[in-house]
């Protein structure tokens, strides 16, 4: 069966490729932790601290440029008030949806409590703090709920499954990412199509009943680089951070090239986006509730982020996989994942290929009313680092003529090795 599968694709040619710079806004802040203690003294903002409290810091799962940073720059400043700060994971159902498994995932980025200075307190528990007019149960982490103080920290950013004036950024995170498993769940169960709703719904509730002192939300650039922190007060927060996703969502990058026939993507994960692949990026909406304006044919996924902890997420919404990237996998961790969300096509299996060579020419083979010899394929690191990426050959007159991007060099074979991977 290998080898008559193999022997229909084992002859396709997998196109020369040159490595290119995309040019985007390369504008960031520079010093993160001054612009923290800057937002964080004004006035409305530092008169939260008081001595003696106890405050709950969040922390996701997401890849954040200077998280770590941040996160301990925020609790250097609570300690200077006089009160005493703890990390509390805010990140729903992932890592598994256990205690130790959200541990470890903010381990792989480096945050501990070594590092921090101050305890991390993760539990799955959660405590019901009120109900949405709709009648929905709210729910938050139950060590942040017995805190005297809760900052919440985020990325704010365009959502991959749905739209509203709220999408990734401290309303979802107080809804989803404080709610764990369980409070995620109830906000899910109404779907997607309704999520632009039930997220400020949800978090206006937890802002009415618990103590939330302030929020501080993170923009990033094109290059992933932080590029806004913003202290927002309880009562800014839904006031603000709409204006916040709008300029997020104007630095988003792109792939600066039309008409792409194939896409490989070196690693999917959830350190990179919620849904393993950032559908803005790779054109794979996992819902009919959130789209794009260009559509690839064919996508292929070639391996796993370690610090994905075996989630695969957003495998299922490529066509091709390695056999690799399977066996890192943790499916009943990763089904969790989805049926919290209750989305399940970003956990199907795409065709699994044993190697890197196999699962680019499923791809170009199977692509319709191109010239397979001049195929328009594109590799990228991962959905998230896109200021360098590689292109076919027939790509380079595009690439010449496009003033946003620069030729690092010209088109070469892809250095396949003996077992006809990358690496």
């Amino acid at each position: 069966m290998d080898s008559a599968l193999y022997n229909v694709i084992g002859n396709v040619k997998i196109p020369k490729m040159a490595r290119v710079r995309q040019k985007f806004d390369p504008s960031e802040f520079t010093d993160p932790a001054a612009g923290i203690r800057g937002e964080l003294s004004r006035p409305e903002i530092a008169a939260t601290l008081k001595p003696g409290m106890n405050i709950a810091i969040t922390a996701g799962s997401r890849g954040i440029h200077n998280h770590k940073l941040i996160l301990k720059t925020v609790v250097d400043i609570v300690k200077e008030h006089g009160a005493n700060p703890f990390v509390v994971p805010a990140m729903g159902s992932h890592g598994g949806a256990t205690a130790q498994g959200q541990l470890e995932v903010l381990e792989g980025f480096g945050i501990t409590p070594a590092y921090l200075g101050c305890p991390i307190k993760s539990s799955m528990e959660t405590v019901r703090i009120g109900v949405s007019p709709e009648g929905h149960d709210v729910h938050i982490d139950k060590n942040a709920w017995e805190a005297d103080g809760i900052i919440v920290i985020n990325k704010i950013k365009p959502h991959t499954a749905f739209r509203g004036s709220y999408e990734s950024g401290l309303m979802k995170m107080m809804t989803i990412g404080l709610g764990k498993q369980y409070g995620a769940s109830l906000c899910h169960q109404s779907g997607f199509k309704n999520m632009g709703r039930l997220v400020p719904m949800f978090a206006n509730v937890i802002l009415a009943n618990c103590p939330i002192l302030f929020g501080l939300g993170i923009v990033e650039n094109a290059y992933s680089r932080t590029y806004m922190l913003k202290a927002l007060t309880s009562k800014e927060i839904p006031e603000k951070e709409p204006e916040l996703l709008e300029l997020a969502r104007s630095l988003m990058p792109r792939i600066l090239f039309d008409d792409i026939a194939v896409l490989v993507i070196d690693e999917i994960g959830k350190n990179f986006s919620g849904d393993g692949q950032d559908p803005n990026v790779s054109s794979r909406f996992a819902t009919p509730y959130a789209s794009g304006d260009f559509t690839i044919q064919k996508v292929c996924v070639l391996d796993l982020s370690d610090k994905s902890h075996g989630i695969m997420i957003g495998a299922g919404c490529a066509d091709t996989c390695t056999r690799r990237l399977v066996d890192k996998s943790n499916l009943e961790a990763s089904y969790i994942n989805a049926i919290t969300s209750t989305v399940f096509d970003c956990v199907r299996l795409p065709m699994i290929l044993k190697n890197d060579y196999f699962a680019m020419a499923a791809c170009i083979k199977t692509c319709n009313e191109v010239d397979l010899e001049q195929i328009r394929m594109v590799r990228i690191p991962n959905t998230l680092e896109i200021g360098e990426i590689w292109i076919s050959e027939s790509m380079m007159e595009d690439a010449v003529k496009n003033p946003q991007i620069e030729i690092i060099s010209q088109p070469q074979e892809l250095p396949f090795n003996d077992e006809g991977n990358l690496w």
